[in-house]
């Protein structure tokens, strides 16, 4: 009777400490799950969650697409305030250099207008390319001018149009200031020399402007991003070739530079992930090919910072 006794006694134990066993396994993966849940939720938030603000500052000719991209941005992330201003691409530098801006848009690279200490700090994010062409008022009825008759007539030996194929005209210069990325671009490639600013000549901060007095000014002649082109003024040809993206892509159109976004230092947080939505596909194929840029992926030929060309 009692090994009856203890048999039954230790079959009631054993079942017992299974039944306890298999609770307090249940409640522990009940525990793991919530917490799986609570850090899949918590890292959900924190990588969706974004606030703050920017201030980019510089290249007009970069300026549309930044703020376009910004607008888009700030849709998908309400609470992110981003403030896009022009300036020229030396403002941009030295501002975002000196702490002043968080970006700075440039069509130049920074080693072109900064000295190598401060340029050496800023960290380079091309985001597309840009054309440039020299634009002229309607009326002064040419559609192409050689690299030799832009430089005469950037450099004050060319003042009637009359002399360059055009009308008995005289020529009214409209510029854009010495910090211009826009004015270092065209006078590099283009005219191959820099120019100094002429007695008369019109100088403009904004590309905006500048279309404006080339359109609204007889005899004028100005130069442009083929983002700001559009029927109010006539676009050159140069040497012949138009400045479409394919003649840019394939090296024929020479007049182009890479649109820089630079930062002081490697960006993070907000910053960084601004800069990764500018290169994403969605802004590459839509808002860059939208607003007469190029993506910097259609590219065939390359640029360095002297200038040089490669495939």
């Amino acid at each position: 009777m009692k090994k009856s006794l203890m048999l039954v006694m230790a079959l009631i134990l054993t079942f017992t400490l299974a039944a306890c066993g298999q609770a307090n396994k249940t409640n522990t993966s009940a525990g793991n799950d919530a917490g799986a849940n609570s850090s899949a939720n918590g890292e959900k938030e924190k990588t969706t969650e974004l606030s703050g603000s920017i201030l980019a500052v510089g290249s007009s000719a970069l300026q549309p697409l930044v703020d376009q991209a910004s607008k888009s941005f700030m849709d998908k992330n309400p609470k992110v305030s981003i403030q896009v201003q022009g300036g020229g691409s030396g403002t941009g530098l030295t501002q975002v250099s000196g702490g002043q801006a968080d970006i700075g848009n440039s069509d130049v690279f920074a080693e072109e207008k900064l000295e190598a200490g401060p340029a050496g700090e800023l960290v380079d994010h091309q985001v597309a390319v840009v054309a440039m062409a020299a634009v002229v008022n309607p009326d002064v009825n040419i559609d192409n001018l050689t690299k030799d008759q832009l430089v005469q007539i950037f450099t004050g030996k060319i003042t009637n149009w009359k002399d360059a194929g055009g009308p008995d005209q005289v020529i009214q210069i409209v510029n854009r200031p010495s910090s211009s990325g826009t004015r270092a671009t065209f006078e590099k490639y283009a005219l191959g020399t820099k120019t100094d600013d002429l007695a008369g000549a019109i100088q403009e901060d904004s590309s905006g402007n500048v279309k404006k007095l080339v359109k609204e000014t007889p005899g004028a002649i100005g130069y442009l991003a083929l983002s700001y082109l559009d029927d109010s003024v006539t676009t050159l040809k140069y040497e012949g070739v138009e400045a479409t993206e394919e003649n840019v892509a394939n090296g024929t159109y020479p007049v182009w530079a890479y649109e820089h976004m630079y930062t002081k230092g490697e960006p993070n947080g907000l910053v960084k992930a601004f800069l990764d939505y500018m290169v994403s596909e969605e802004v590459q194929n839509g808002d860059v090919v939208e607003l007469g840029y190029i993506p910097a992926s259609k590219m065939q030929v390359k640029r360095d910072v002297d200038g040089n060309i490669t495939k």
